[in-house]
This record gives structure tokens, sequence and C-alpha cells, in this order.
């Protein structure tokens, strides 16, 4: 039919291309909890791709927590933040949340996804400029298109680009800078010094994505900010729950009038129902587990350390990764595709990573790892992927 909306979807061939030669990656039914090894059609295999940096998915006191939310406030709050869907535990856990970042206030999200995409189009108006690295994550740059601000992209970690652009906006005009902490597909993280130099030289603001940071960096695990001793240059942190806290939703943290102000123009907050009262109560216990456990930490930064120079050591391509994240460069998509099958049927589950995230001839496994996972887990991961890479000729 001409003009069919649809058309779009019966031309595309690609994935059914991937899945008649066995080798499709995505939406794999996993039959267990998510913690150091899973279940994958009856086959017991170890989670290399996961996100759940402390190991908490399965932990008894965020179990509990859940259990007893439930038994008080039921299992949802019918309504949005904004009108019959705010409890005394949002409140509390929001309060509990900006005194562990060093920020006075704190406001929830539904998702991770949700919380950029409403504080970006919520901060950022006409007239505004937008500078976002063009690593950022994808929620970032869906954040960007939502705002009515003019977004500028900056090479990835390039300083002189990113002041390059700052130097040719107007000194009136208002400016964000948005960047990653750590960066998800290739695990780098942010020069947050230098980005804030020019913050401060160009009258910018600066909201930093810690998804991936939050939990694992700084000596308290507060994120990028604590890790380069810069916390009260940061004037926005974001961060989700689906990793560390082992859970769903966020929130950014600012200051009192940032986020009184996101509470009343920020759409994504106001017309979304608010998280429910298990969440809320297993990311509670999961930030005291995080604040009182510093050996988590510790363990996931000693194993960080053993698996790059274990990756090295067999000849692999890691990139400029410093953290818990991990790239394996492979090359093309196919062969990245052989090869994440052929792990998991040597017991290994890992992530691929191909167009658009990373270019057509830059493919990569993505591995990361968590703070349960044994020494032996590892080796024998390691074991796997030489055997695997041999077989591949990629080492």
């Amino acid at each position: 039919m001409k003009g069919d909306l649809f058309q779009k979807c019966y031309d595309f061939k690609e994935a059914d291309k991937v899945r008649k030669l066995g080798l499709y990656p995505y939406f794999t039914p996993i039959t267990s909890a998510q913690e150091t090894e899973v279940y994958i059609e009856g086959k017991k295999v170890i989670m290399l791709g996961s996100n759940s940096y402390m190991g908490l998915t399965h932990h008894p006191k965020l179990r509990e927590a859940a259990k007893k939310a439930i038994d008080k406030y039921g299992t949802g709050c019918a309504g949005s933040r904004f009108l019959n869907g705010t409890l005394d535990i949002h409140n509390e856990l929001e309060e509990k949340l900006a005194k562990f970042l060093g920020k006075e206030a704190s406001l929830l999200y539904s998702t991770g996804y949700q919380t950029n995409l409403g504080v970006i189009s919520g901060i950022a108006l006409k007239d505004d400029y937008i500078l976002a690295d063009r690593m950022d994550h994808a929620s970032i740059v869906d954040g960007c298109k939502l705002s009515y601000a003019q977004t500028i992209r900056f090479k990835h970690n390039d300083m002189g680009d990113l002041e390059n652009k700052l130097s040719n906006l107007p000194e009136d005009v208002g400016k964000l800078i948005v960047v990653d902490g750590v960066f998800s597909m290739e695990g780098d993280i942010t020069p947050l010094p230098e980005i804030v130099e020019l913050r401060k030289k160009f009258g910018a603001r600066l909201l930093v994505d810690d998804a991936h940071s939050v939990g694992v960096l700084g000596k308290n695990g507060k994120g990028t900010a604590e890790y380069f001793d810069v916390e009260d240059d940061v004037d926005m942190i974001m961060n989700t729950f689906s990793k560390t806290f082992a859970s769903m939703g966020g929130y950014i943290a600012s200051s009192n009038k940032v986020i009184d102000y996101l509470k009343h123009f920020s759409r994504a907050l106001i017309f979304s129902a608010s998280l429910p009262p298990s969440i809320l109560a297993s990311v509670d216990a999961a930030l005291d587990i995080i604040v009182t456990e510093p050996w988590r930490r510790e363990r996931l930064w000693k194993m960080t350390e053993m698996m790059h120079n274990g990756f090295k050591s067999l000849g692999y391509s890691t990139g400029e990764s410093k953290t818990a994240i991990i790239p394996i460069r492979i090359g093309d998509m196919l062969t990245t595709f052989k090869m994440r099958k052929r792990l998991l049927e040597e017991g290994v589950f890992v992530n691929p990573v191909v167009p658009p995230a990373v270019s057509p001839t830059d493919c990569l496994i993505r591995v990361s790892f968590m703070a349960t996972h044994t020494d032996e887990q590892l080796e024998f991961s390691l074991d796997k992927f030489k055997k695997v890479g041999k077989e591949f000729g990629v080492i």
C-alpha cells in the first residue's frame, strides 16, 4: 500500500538475517536471579554482561526491604508524584540521596532514561545551548532532542574541541555541558577537572550522568565528582538505580532551587507514574550497603585490574577503559556475533556492541563485573576468551 506507515517495518530485514544464521544475541531470556552465574536454557553460565557492579540484585536485605514495603504500602502508587503518587518514603529517599552526594536536594524519576529526558528538556529551553560529548548515552541524546535548546556535540573527551565550541557562543546565553562520568560502552572516565575549568571560564552549568559511577568511583562511592575532588563544581548529578542499586528508576541531585523548578516543569516527572514502594525500599537498603560495605568497591577495583591485565596479556585490545566496563575490540559485526555465541556455548555470557553504537569496523564485546565474582569465575572466563579468540583469529 502506497504511503503505508508500516512499510518500514516490512522492509526491516537485518534482524531476520542474523536469526537465520543462529546468531541473534538480543532478548535472551534468563531464568534466574542476575547474579555472577545465571541460567539460560537450563544451562548455568557466568554473567559478564550485568551492570550490577556491587552484586546486590539478590541481596537478602534488599529483598526483605521490598517485601516489607509491599506489605505496608501495596504494589504501586496509582498516580504521578505531582498529584497523588508521593509517599513519605519518596521524600525520605530523596533526602538521603541528596545527603549522600552532598547536594541540597534530589528528585526521583521512574527510570534513569526518563531522568535525563526530564531534566535536560526541562532545564534547557529556547535560546539556551547544550554541549554534549559525542559518546554520551542515548538518554542524553534524546533529552537534547526533546529540548528546545540548540545542541552542539563535541569530540569525545576532547577538551580543545569543547573549549572552541564554548568560545563561539554568546556570553549572555544559558549553556549546559552534559557528559557521562563513565562512558557505558568504552569504560573510560570523563576528564572532569578540565571540564570544570571550562564550565567556570565560560559561565556554563554542568550535568554529569553518573549511571556507571555512583557506588564505583570515589573514596566513598559518590561518583566521578568525588573521584576527582570537584564535588562542589558539578551543578547536577544524575544517577540510575539499575546499576549499583540493583533495581530501576533514577534521580537528579542539585540545589533546592533547581530541584523545585524541575518538580513543576519536568514533563517526564509530572506525567509519569511514581516509583512503587518496593523499589524505594530496596534502593534505600542498597544505599546503606554501598555506604557501610566499602569492601565491595575495593573488591571490584581489584578484579578490574586483574581482568584488564588478563585481557591485555591474551592480546586483546581494550581501548581507554579504566573501569569495570571493558570493551574487547573484535572488528566486524559477524565475527562479534559469532564470538558472543561461542562464548555462551563455553559458559560465559557477554554483550555484543554493534552499529549504531559503534562504527561497522569497530564492533566489540563488552564485559563488566560484579563485586561478588570469584577469582575462579574470572579465570574461567579468561580461559574461554583465550580459546574462542584463537578460534576466530582475533588474538
